[in-house]
C-alpha cells in the first residue's frame, strides 16, 4: 500500500468511527428557550424562585427577550409572544468550549450546520435541526460577551437551584429521536428510559419527550436538600407536588419543573 492510499485509509477509518468515539464533549446546557404567553407574569414567576435576570432584549416594536440566570453558564430565555403565537420550548441551547471543532467534525458527518456567527450578545453561535425539525443551539461564551461581563452577578442567594440538570424535548416518534441523538450527535443512553446523557462530563441530560404521552414541556433542577426546597417553594406560595425523589412546580404556561436530588453541581464551573 501506497504512503497516499494509506493515508486515504485512515481518514476514512476515522469518518468511519461512531460520532460517541470522536466527540469531544459539550460542556452542558447554556440555556432552554421559552415562548411565553405573558412575558412579565413569566418573568415575575421566575424571579420569585430566586433567579435573577442578567440583562434583556426590549427594542421597540419587537418582541421583548429576558435572560434569566441560573448560575454563570446557565439560563433560561422568555421570548414575548404575539396574539397569534403557542408558547412553549423554542430550543435547547449546548455549550462547548470549541465550537468551530464541533462543527467540522459535525459536517464531517454528514449534518448541516450553519455557518458560525457571533450574535448580539457577544457570543459564538450555531444552529441544526433534528430530524423532526426540533432547532438545536450551540454556543461558546466568549470574553466581553454580556454573558461574560455578567460573571458573579445576578446570583441571588434565595435560588431555589444552581444547576438545571436537564430539559425535555418533543418528539413524535421517540423511537427514531433517541437513534439519532445517540448514533448522531453522540448523546448516552440511560438504560431503558427516554433521558440521554450530553456527551462529557457535564452530568446534563435531555429527555425525548413523546407529544403522544405528554404536551407541555419539563425541566430539572437540582438541589441538595430537598425537603428544605419543597418547604421553601410553599413559603413563596407556590403549588407544589410530590413526585418519587422530587417534588414539582407548574410555571404559567404550563412548564413542569422539576426539583431533584443533587446530581453534579456546574453552578461554578
Amino acid at each position: 500500500m501506497s504512503r497516499r492510499s494509506g493515508t486515504i485509509f485512515v481518514l476514512g477509518l476515522v469518518c468511519a468511527l461512531p460520532l460517541r468515539a470522536q466527540h469531544t464533549g459539550l460542556a452542558g446546557i447554556a440555556h432552554v428557550a421559552f415562548r411565553v404567553r405573558d412575558y412579565e407574569k413569566s418573568r415575575t414567576f421566575y424571579q420569585k424562585l430566586g433567579f435573577g435576570q442578567a440583562f434583556e432584549f426590549a427594542d421597540p416594536g419587537k418582541p421583548s427577550v429576558s435572560f434569566i440566570k441560573i448560575n454563570d453558564h446557565q439560563f433560561i430565555e422568555l421570548y414575548e409572544g404575539g396574539k397569534d403565537s403557542q408558547p412553549g420550548l423554542m430550543h435547547i441551547c449546548f455549550e462547548t468550549s470549541d465550537i468551530e471543532s464541533l462543527r467540522r467534525m459535525y459536517l464531517n458527518h454528514g449534518l448541516q450546520p450553519t455557518e458560525t456567527k457571533k450574535f448580539r450578545a457577544g457570543n459564538l453561535l450555531f444552529t441544526m435541526h433534528d430530524p423532526e425539525g426540533q432547532l438545536l443551539e450551540y454556543t461558546q461564551y466568549l470574553p466581553g460577551s454580556l454573558h461574560s461581563l455578567d460573571q458573579g452577578k445576578h446570583l441571588g442567594q434565595h435560588r431555589i437551584s444552581e444547576h438545571l440538570l436537564q430539559s425535555s424535548t418533543p418528539a413524535q416518534n421517540a423511537a427514531a429521536e433517541l437513534a439519532y441523538y445517540t448514533s448522531t450527535l453522540g448523546f448516552e443512553s440511560n438504560s431503558a428510559s427516554n433521558e440521554l446523557s450530553l456527551p462529557g462530563k457535564s452530568g446534563d441530560s435531555i429527555e425525548i419527550q413523546s407529544k403522544a404521552e405528554a404536551s407541555k414541556p419539563r425541566i430539572v433542577f437540582t438541589v441538595k436538600d430537598l425537603q428544605k426546597a419543597g418547604h421553601d417553594l410553599r413559603s413563596r406560595g407556590l403549588k407544589v407536588q410530590k413526585q418519587r425523589k422530587a417534588v414539582s412546580i407548574v410555571d404559567p404556561d404550563g412548564t413542569l419543573i422539576v426539583l431533584t436530588s443533587q446530581r453534579g453541581d456546574r453552578s461554578n464551573p
